[in-house]
């Protein structure tokens, strides 16, 4: 492999865009290619936790594991399941003294109720002990160990992705639009913000936001704009949100603000879901007047909209807003945001929107989105979901497909990108347990082989130093290190 497309920090990014300019100018290629990534072959890796063999990862890389499922916390409950979205809300120190504080998300539906300081929905629409069940822990990792977890929030129904504020708190976003208020409950369908003291988290819907199925949201430091995707097959929009506070303090963002979707300027209800590398679209934005109308598509209207679409959504397609396939993470850096739509492109049937997944960079300043990135092929990467670029600007990807097999076998993938705009397998999911290493391990979770499950909340400490990601099921997360300085990441 060319060496040279691995630069560091945000000139990486400057070299992904200058060799996807080229390769759009010849017409080399409409999507990426999978080659072999700088930090050479995976190989199995024990857990220094459990001993296990759960990924692959490149030679001198090590991980340590902690809050699986079932796990008991401090207060004896026992850790939600369902990892999801995850985000670092504090770093300090560096080395053996590096502290990191972060939320994680927990996808989970009406169930066992996460008892939470902070709860937004106490009801229980099943019966006794079956509330929401969604909402957020908090994690503490020091030096090269995890140190404790606790919940965090509580009362909210499949908290999916989210980000972190430039602030230092955490964005909850909840997947879904469920309503409950006939069954003694909530609207569901809103954003949270999660303090890193959980004692002072509100549960308070940033109604403002939008009701719809959030996926993940990234702010921008200098404007406090916040940019959000919206998971909902079919019709899925880009958002911004405009706050009234823009202080950048906890909780002004409960403050409340103005919604926006974004619209290619010229395309009335443009149709993106089948990009080439290199694309590029001028975007404007048209304001969503109600973010809190109820979902669906009256009688008699005609739209591609399903009878399910958010109420955003319509609003936003009345108004001439882009259409993207399923729109999943978001997550920025040096001034630019990394968008994934996980079913860009097409299958083998030639169907828009079924592919394998696409990235789009948007350049707020120039108001431009183009794709730097084209799955095209399942090895390529197989519906990438969650995204994060590390302090020295390398893009990392979440798989959320099928355990694709390659040399190392099947299994889902974190897949970096390349300066070229292509993808390398920089760790594997090779977790398959048998009860009797679960019972040596002391992990309650069902025996099964999990290769096939989706990654989750990939995310950097503030120095680059650790990686920290979920495997949503069974409910493992990961910390990371080893010598990032030999790649991009």
């Amino acid at each position: 492999m060319n060496r040279r497309g691995f630069l560091a920090g945000s000139a990486s990014l400057v070299a992904v865009l200058t060799a996807l300019h080229s390769r759009r100018a010849s017409a080399a290629s409409r999507a990426s290619r999978s080659v072999e990534g700088p930090y050479g072959p995976l190989r199995p890796v024990a857990d220094l936790e459990t001993g296990l063999p759960l990924i692959l990862l490149p030679e001198g890389f090590n991980y340590r594991t902690y809050s699986w499922s079932g796990d008991a916390m401090p207060g004896g409950e026992p850790t939600p399941d369902q990892h999801d979205g995850m985000g670092v809300v504090a770093t300090k120190g560096s080395g053996a003294d590096l502290e990191v504080t972060l939320v994680r998300n927990h996808e989970r539906p009406v169930t066992s109720p996460i008892l939470a300081p902070a709860r937004y929905d106490t009801s229980s629409p099943r019966g006794p002990g079956m509330g929401p069940g969604g909402g957020t822990t908090t994690l503490k990792f020091r030096g090269r160990r995890w140190a404790s977890v606790e919940p965090s929030l509580g009362g909210t129904i499949y908290n999916c992705a989210g980000g972190v504020t430039p602030w230092g708190t955490w964005l909850s976003c909840e997947e879904t639009v469920i309503d409950l208020t006939s069954r003694g409950g909530r609207r569901h369908g809103y954003i949270f913000e999660v303090r890193p003291d959980a004692a002072v988290t509100t549960a308070k819907p940033i109604v403002d936001m939008g009701r719809m199925k959030h996926e993940a949201v990234a702010v921008d430091a200098d404007s406090k704009i916040a940019y959000m995707t919206e998971d909902q097959p079919g019709h899925s929009g880009f958002y911004r949100f405009l706050p009234k506070d823009t202080s950048g303090t906890p909780g002004s963002y409960e403050a409340g603000g103005r919604l926006q979707s974004a619209r290619v300027v010229g395309r009335p209800n443009a149709d993106l879901r089948n990009p080439a590398v290199g694309d590029l679209h001028h975007i404007d934005w048209v304001y969503i007047a109600d973010p809190d109308q109820s979902p669906g598509v009256e009688p008699g209207t005609v739209s591609r909209l399903r009878k399910e679409a958010s109420g955003t959504s319509v609003q936003a397609w009345a108004a001439g807003a882009v259409w993207l396939s399923k729109a999943e993470g978001i997550c920025q850096h040096a001034g630019k945001f990394y968008v994934v739509d996980s079913e860009a492109g097409v299958d083998t049937l030639h169907r828009p929107g079924h592919g394998d997944g696409a990235v789009w960079e948007f350049d707020p300043a120039a108001s431009t989105l183009r794709a730097i990135f084209v799955a095209g092929r399942q090895i390529v990467g197989d519906n990438i979901d969650n995204i994060t670029v590390s302090p020295r600007g390398g893009i990392l990807m979440c798989e959320d497909g099928d355990p694709v097999t390659d040399r190392y076998g099947p299994g889902t993938r974190l897949i970096g990108l390349t300066g070229e705009g292509d993808s390398y397998a920089f760790a594997k999911n090779i977790v398959r347990l048998g009860r009797e290493q679960l019972l040596t391990a002391g992990k309650r979770i069902a025996p099964n082989d999990y290769r096939g499950e989706e990654w989750a909340g990939a995310c950097f400490d503030a120095n680059g130093e650790v990686l920290f990601a979920n495997i949503q099921n069974p409910g493992i997360t990961f910390a990371i290190w080893g010598p990032w300085e030999r790649g991009n990441l």
